[in-house]
């Protein structure tokens, strides 16, 4: 896929007055979500939840592009159809997490890693072939007084950096989601000096493995004092410096 339609479906995704719809939950995740209300999580009524979601009517004028996990976009709803081209048919942009999760850092056993690079061009063009054109990739950015190290930003923008370009290669936008979390007694001024941080790193990352920014979504998350912290901010002080 071309420059010009990596930048299209971009904005496909952010269209004003519409939201990206996160469908993937992993089976674990959605099994607690259905032991919780005493349903059986098989893969037949894991397909009937998110086809029902996929199927509401109305929902294409409000939801851009449905994320996926993997289980998700290999699914057929109960015609037959695959669900990736039941969102295409509605107008709805279909997209798949490819990270597989934030493991412990090595030399570094307090701080995250975000893993599922091994593989991930060949995975990517299944994918598209699936009729995937967007991703996402989580990479988790921890705050304290010493925290993050350079070490634990490096390591993951320079992944979240080849994710995109491979990505890119196969013609899919990638998410870049350097989430900075809220967990911790944090001053919404430490937060934002990290959060400034990652983003440079990020960015000098994605430039130095020459993703185009036209062909990609940035997911931030919000500068903002620690959920513990004693002096909370205001809503808005946190979009001003969100913004910032």
């Amino acid at each position: 896929m071309g420059r010009q339609n990596l930048e299209q479906t971009a904005r496909e995704l952010v269209a004003e007055g519409k939201g990206i719809l996160a469908a993937d939950e992993t089976v674990s995740t959605i099994t607690k979500r259905f032991d919780a209300l005493k349903i059986a999580s098989t893969e037949d009524s894991r397909r009937t939840y998110r086809e029902m979601f996929f199927t509401t009517p109305g929902a294409a004028a409000f939801i851009s592009g449905v994320i996926m996990y993997d289980e998700t976009i290999r699914q057929k709803n109960a015609a037959g159809v695959p669900l990736a081209e039941v969102l295409s048919k509605q107008g709805i942009v279909p997209g798949i997490k490819v990270d597989t999760g934030a493991k412990e850092l090595t030399g570094s056993p307090e701080e995250k890693m975000t893993e599922g690079l091994d593989g991930l061009r060949d995975r990517l063009k299944e994918y598209a072939a699936m009729g995937a054109r967007f991703a996402k990739w989580r990479a988790v950015i921890r705050i304290t007084d010493k925290l993050p190290s350079p070490m634990c930003v490096n390591v993951n923008a320079h992944a979240l950096a080849r994710y995109a370009a491979l990505c890119q290669e196969q013609g899919i936008v990638p998410i870049v989601e350097p989430e900075v979390l809220m967990d911790g007694a944090h001053t919404i001024e430490r937060c934002d000096e990290v959060t400034s941080s990652v983003l440079h790193r990020v960015f000098d990352a994605l430039f130095e493995q020459c993703v185009r920014l036209e062909g990609m979504l940035l997911k931030p998350s919000m500068v903002i004092a620690g959920t513990v912290c004693p002096k909370q901010a205001t809503v808005q002080e946190v979009a001003t410096a969100t913004l910032r």
